[in-house]
């Protein structure tokens, strides 16, 4: 069966300092979850009612099996999740300093398993099968994996969904000039490109939201999605332009919010939502994840999610 989504690159261990603004030089207690945002986005998809195959690698160790089971639980695809002896699966370790915007660090050895994919990893007819591929740009950015992308994303369509997630983590890349470089090759590869403010200028140069969505519906893309924060998010096609509005909420924890936006905007483009619509759920899903501590346990069901958007309506 052809999988509706498949979603490759980074995954970890995360553990969520669970005392608000409290830094890491302080006392802390943790909780475990898992990590990653294109695993993530892989989990909120899935938690929608899709079929989601998650394209990663981990270490042959007790945290690569945890992590698989989870996922598995969560209704993840993991035949395409190796394992990789000697490699340990990566850490990441969250405080809430501030909850909105935690401060993460990463541990992720010399060469994360999941920066060492090949394209003969996965049959070239389900990356050309797959309704919809997710790249994330931090899969771009060191290894054998960087290279397997664009050749996967080369190899879909102008009609299919080949969505970039402009997810940028400074420690990943050696500077902002080569992360700018990569992302304009996998831009060119895509159909649809979603990031917040700051990522649009390392990718463009330009964070102003309606500048930034011009210039890359000029560079070919179908649909350009500015996530705007507390400001909501910009949904932009060569047609039609769309501005949703925040869902008020008190923030718990700020990570994987954005990767909660990208499993329902998967969701809506699957459905065959419109716009405005898309934008919605994206944002609820996004506001609801950020109500809570971790990531992937907290991604929405349909029902959940939908309760969520009528208590705050």
């Amino acid at each position: 069966m052809k999988p509706d989504l498949i979603s490759v690159g980074r995954i970890s261990v995360d553990l969520y300092a669970m005392e608000p603004h409290a830094g890491f030089e302080d006392q802390q207690s943790f909780r475990k979850s898992v990590g990653g945002s294109p695993t993530n986005v892989a989990v909120a998809t899935a938690r929608l009612g899709h079929q989601v195959t998650l394209v990663t690698k981990v270490g042959d160790d007790g945290f690569g099996d945890y992590v698989r089971s989870r996922l598995q639980g969560w209704g993840v695809d993991t035949t395409y999740v190796g394992s990789v002896t000697g490699a340990p699966t990566p850490l990441a370790f969250a405080a809430l300093t501030p909850p909105e915007t935690p401060s993460v660090i990463f541990y992720r050895g010399d060469a994360a398993p999941d920066t060492t994919l090949e394209t003969a990893d996965v049959p070239q007819e389900l990356i050309e099968a797959a309704k919809i591929l997710w790249i994330s740009q931090t899969s771009l950015s060191t290894g054998s994996t960087a290279a397997t992308c664009l050749t996967w994303m080369g190899l879909r369509s102008k009609n299919q969904h080949t969505i970039l997630d402009l997810d940028y983590r400074p420690s990943l890349w050696s500077g902002v000039e080569q992360a700018r470089a990569m992302a304009q090759k996998a831009i060119s590869l895509s159909t649809v490109v979603v990031g917040n403010q700051e990522e649009c200028e390392v990718a463009l140069g330009i964070s102003e939201p309606d500048e930034a969505a011009d210039a890359l519906l000029t560079a070919g893309v179908s649909l350009a999605i500015i996530k705007l924060g507390a400001g909501g998010a910009l949904l932009a096609t060569a047609s039609e332009r769309v501005r949703v509005a925040p869902t008020p909420i008190t923030v718990v924890c700020g990570l994987g919010a954005g990767d909660a936006f990208g499993g329902a905007l998967c969701h809506g483009l699957l459905e065959g939502l419109e716009l405005e619509e898309i934008g919605a759920l994206a944002n609820a899903a996004g506001a609801h994840v950020a109500t809570q501590l971790t990531c992937a346990d907290a991604m929405p069901s349909r029902e959940e999610l939908q309760r969520f958007m009528e208590d705050a309506a």
